[in-house]
C-alpha cells in the first residue's frame, strides 16, 4: 500500500512537471510566432518526449487508482468515471467559452491565451481518456478468460508501441500506416463486444447507467469536436490530433462507451423478464427452505401465494385451504367473497372442481361473460398429491392470453414444490407415529415420482429409454428434460448425497432450479455455476449433488454438456465404431460454495453421428455389488454397450439392466439406480 502511495505521488509530480515544461515550450514557440511569424515548435523532439512522459504518467496513475475499485458495483464504476474524469469535458467547454467571451470583449485575440486554453484542454483530455481507459478495462475483463486477458494485453502493447512512435514524429496518417490503423480499429471493435457486466444490471440500474453513459459519450464528443475544430488553426504551433496514441485511445473509449450504451438501451425492455426469473428462483428457494426454517403450513401457503402472484403478474387471486373436505379462503387479492362465490358456483356447474384448469379468454365463455367480471384469464392450480388435496390457488388477469406456457410451467413448479414441502412438513411433525410416518412416506414417494418425467419427447431424430429404481421409498437420483426449442432439448441427470427424505427434498430443489434457470436457455457450464450458487444457500454443509447437463441440438447435429462431479458419460461413435467414456472435469454442486467453483467446471461440445449411442447413469449402476462384494464397474458397462449398440435404445437399456440384476442377484439394491440410453437415428425430422 505504501509502495502504491509513493508511486502515485511520483507519477502526479512527473505529470505536472512534464505538462508545465510542455506548456512553457508551447508558449515560447507561440511568442516567437507572434514576433517572427514562424509557426514551428521549438525543440520538437523534446516536446514529443514531454508529451510521452505526460501521457505515461497520467495513464499509469489512473491504472493504479482504478485497481482499488473492486466488486460488482457497476453503477459505482460509471459514477467514478463521470465524476472524476468525464466532467473534465464540461470544464473544457467552460474554459473555452470564457476565452471566447474575453477575446470578444477586448476585440482582439491573444495567441498566448489561446495556447494556454489549448494546453489546459489537452491535459483535461488526457485525464479523461486515462480514467475511462482503465475503468473500461475493469469492466471489459469482468468474468474474463485467458484468451480475453491475452487480447487486452496485446492491445495495451500496441498502444504502447504507438506512444513510442510519437517521439519520432511518426505520421500515422500515411498510406503505409492506414491499413494497420484500420486493423487496430477492428481489434477495438472486437474488444467492445465484451460487455458481460451489462447483463447483471437491474432495470433501475440500467436506467441510471444510460444517463451516465450518455454523459460520458457527450464528453467524448466535446473533446473530439474541440480538437478537430482547432486542428487546422494557423495560430497554433502544436496539434495534438497528430498524436496517434490519443486517436486510438479515444477510438476505444468512445466505441466501448457507445457499445455499452446501446446494449443497455436495447436490453432494457427484457431486464424485467430476467429479474422476474431471478425472483422466481429466489422464491422457489424460500419454499424449498421452509422445512429447514421450521415454518408452518400457513406460512408456506402465504409464501406460495406471494410468489405465484409475482411470477404471473396476476391482477387478482385467492387461495382456498381445504379443511375437512371444505374450502376455506385464507388469502385474497383484489377480489371479494361475492365474486368468489359466483365464480366457484359456475365452475361447479361446468364440473370443474379442484382440477388443473386454464382459460385464457373468459369473455368467449357465455357463463363467465354473464358474470360481468373485470378479468379475462383464469388459472386454477390445486395443491395436491395423489391421494390428498391440501389447497387450491386461483389466479386472474385482466388481459386475454394472460397465462402463457412459460408462466404456467413456473407456476406448476411452485405448486409441485409446495406439495412436496407440505407433505414433508407433515412427515416431520408426525415422525414419532411410525405407522403414520410410513403412510406419509408413501405419499412423498408418489409426489417425488410425479416430479420425474415418465415420457420424453419422441421425434424421428433420436430415441430415449429410461430406468429409475430407488433404494428406499424415496431416493436422491433424478433426471428431467426441458424442450428449449423445436430443435433443442436440455436433459439433466443427478444424484443427491445420502438417501431418503432429505435426498428427495434436495432432488426437488434441483428440479426447480433446473426449470427456473434453463428458461433463460443458458449453456451447461453457466447453469452449473448458478445452480451451485443457489444450492449453496439451502444445502446442509454435509450435502452435495452430482449432476450432468446435456443440451442436444439436432439442427446442429451435436450436443454440449458439462458435468458436476457426476459419472462419466459412456458413448458409442458409429462412424469410428468405438465405445469410450468422455473424460471431462467437474466438481459436485455444494462442495465449494464460493465464486472459485467456476474454475472447476468445464464444458464440451461433440458432434454426433447417426446410430451413435449415449449412456447416462448414476453411480448406483457401476457401484452395484454382488454377494462377493465385487463392483459391477465401468468396464462391464462399457462391454455391454459394445455388445448391444446395434439394438434400439429400449433393448440396450433392458440388456444392461438384466445383466446388472444377473450380476448383483435379487434383492441386492444398496443405492438408487438411474439409467438413460439415447440413440440418435439416421432420419432427420421434417422441417
Amino acid at each position: 500500500m505504501l509502495y502504491k502511495t509513493n508511486a502515485r505521488s511520483l507519477l502526479v509530480t512527473t505529470a505536472v512537471v512534464s505538462w508545465a515544461l510542455l506548456l512553457a515550450n508551447v508558449l515560447f514557440s507561440a511568442n516567437r510566432l507572434r514576433e517572427q511569424g514562424t509557426a514551428t515548435l521549438s525543440l520538437p523532439f523534446l516536446s514529443n518526449l514531454l508529451i510521452v512522459i505526460f501521457l505515461v504518467s497520467v495513464f499509469l496513475f489512473q491504472r493504479l487508482s482504478t485497481e482499488s475499485l473492486k466488486g460488482v458495483d457497476f453503477i459505482g464504476y460509471l459514477w467514478n468515471l463521470f465524476s472524476k474524469a468525464a466532467v473534465a469535458a464540461y470544464l473544457s467547454v467552460a474554459i473555452f467559452l470564457g476565452y471566447k467571451v474575453m477575446t470578444n470583449y477586448v476585440d482582439t485575440e491573444s495567441p498566448l491565451l489561446l495556447h494556454l486554453v489549448y494546453q489546459i484542454n489537452f491535459g483535461l483530455l488526457v485525464i479523461f481518456l486515462a480514467k475511462a481507459f482503465y475503468i473500461w478495462r475493469q469492466l471489459l475483463l469482468y468474468h474474463k478468460n485467458k484468451f480475453l486477458q491475452i487480447a487486452w494485453d496485446w492491445f495495451e502493447l500496441l498502444l504502447g508501441a504507438m506512444l513510442l512512435l510519437t517521439i519520432f514524429n511518426f505520421n500515422y496518417t500515411s498510406y503505409i500506416f492506414m491499413p494497420l490503423l484500420a486493423l487496430i480499429g477492428f481489434y477495438i471493435l472486437f474488444l467492445c463486444t465484451n460487455l458481460k457486466w451489462v447483463a447483471y444490471l437491474t432495470f433501475s440500474n440500467k436506467s441510471r447507467s444510460l444517463v451516465l453513459l450518455g454523459a460520458i459519450l457527450l464528453s467524448c464528443y466535446i473533446f473530439v469536436r474541440f480538437f478537430r475544430g482547432m486542428a487546422d488553426s494557423p495560430n497554433l504551433v502544436i496539434d495534438y490530433t497528430d498524436v496517434g496514441f490519443l486517436l486510438l485511445a479515444m477510438m476505444f473509449v468512445g466505441a466501448y462507451t457507445l457499445a455499452a450504451f446501446l446494449v443497455s438501451l436495447f436490453s432494457l425492455p427484457t431486464s424485467s423478464v430476467f429479474e422476474q426469473k431471478s425472483e422466481d428462483l429466489l422464491n422457489f428457494q424460500r419454499l424449498s427452505q421452509s422445512i429447514q426454517q421450521g415454518q408452518s403450513e400457513a406460512q408456506v401457503y402465504d409464501m406460495l401465494f406471494e410468489s405465484t402472484i409475482k411470477a404471473s403478474d396476476a391482477s387478482a387471486a385467492w387461495f382456498e385451504m381445504i379443511r375437512n373436505g371444505e374450502p376455506q379462503v385464507t388469502q385474497l387479492l383484489n377480489v371479494n367473497i361475492d365474486q368468489i362465490k359466483r365464480i366457484r358456483h359456475l365452475l361447479l356447474a361446468y364440473n370443474i372442481h379442484n382440477i388443473d384448469y386454464i382459460n385464457n379468454n373468459l369473455n368467449r365463455n357465455p357463463g363467465f361473460r354473464d358474470l360481468m367480471l373485470p378479468w379475462k384469464s383464469l388459472i386454477i392450480l390445486p395443491i395436491k398429491s395423489k391421494n390428498y388435496l391440501s389447497g387450491v390457488l386461483y389466479l386472474l388477469k385482466d388481459i386475454e392470453q394472460g397465462f402463457d406456457r412459460e408462466t404456467v410451467n413456473v407456476l406448476r413448479t411452485f405448486t409441485s414444490q409446495t406439495t412436496l414441502t407440505i407433505e414433508n412438513l407433515r412427515l416431520i411433525s408426525e415422525s414419532l407415529q411410525n405407522e403414520r410416518y410410513k403412510e406419509e412416506l408413501k405419499i412423498a414417494t408418489q409426489v417425488q415420482d410425479s416430479l420425474i418425467p415418465k415420457k420424453f419427447p419422441v421425434d424421428s431424430w433420436f430415441e430415449i429409454s429410461t430406468h429409475a429404481l430407488a433404494a428406499k421409498e424415496v431416493g436422491g437420483d433424478f433426471y428431467d428434460f426441458l424442450q428449449l426449442s423445436e430443435s433443442r432439448i436440455a436433459i439433466i441427470i443427478g444424484d443427491v448425497s445420502g438417501k431418503g427424505i432429505s435426498a428427495a427434498f434436495h432432488m426437488a430443489q434441483m428440479k426447480g432450479i433446473f426449470h427456473g434457470l434453463m428458461q433463460q436457455d443458458m449453456p451447461p457450464s453457466e447453469f452449473m455455476k448458478q445452480a451451485n450458487s443457489a444450492l449453496s444457500r439451502c444445502l446442509e454443509k454435509t450435502s452435495f449433488i452430482t449432476s450432468a447437463l446435456y443440451i442436444i441440438d439436432y439442427s446442429m447435429k451435436g450436443f454440449m454438456f458439462a458435468r458436476a462431479g457426476h459419472c462419466h458419460t459412456l458413448y458409442y461413435n458409429a462412424m469410428m465404431d468405438d465405445v469410450f467414456y468422455f473424460q471431462t472435469d467437474g466438481l459436485g454442486l455444494g462442495i465449494i460454495r464460493d465464486k472459485s467453483y467456476a474454475n472447476h467446471i468445464r464444458e464440451m461440445y461433440y458432434d454426433y453421428n447417426p446410430s451413435d449411442v449415449m449412456v447416462i447413469y448414476t453411480d448406483g449402476i457401476v457401484e452395484a455389488r454382488n454377494e462377493a462384494n465385487e463392483e459391477y464397474g465401468e468396464d462391464r458397462l462399457k462391454y455391454m454397450l459394445q455388445q448391444t449398440y446395434h439394438l434400439e435404445a429400449e433393448d440396450i437399456k433392458y440388456a444392461i439392466i438384466n445383466d446388472l440384476e444377473y450380476f448383483t442377484g435379487p434383492d441386492n439394491l444398496y443405492d438408487d439406480q438411474t439409467l438413460l440410453v439415447i440413440k440418435f437415428k439416421p432420419v432427420e425430422p421434417n422441417k
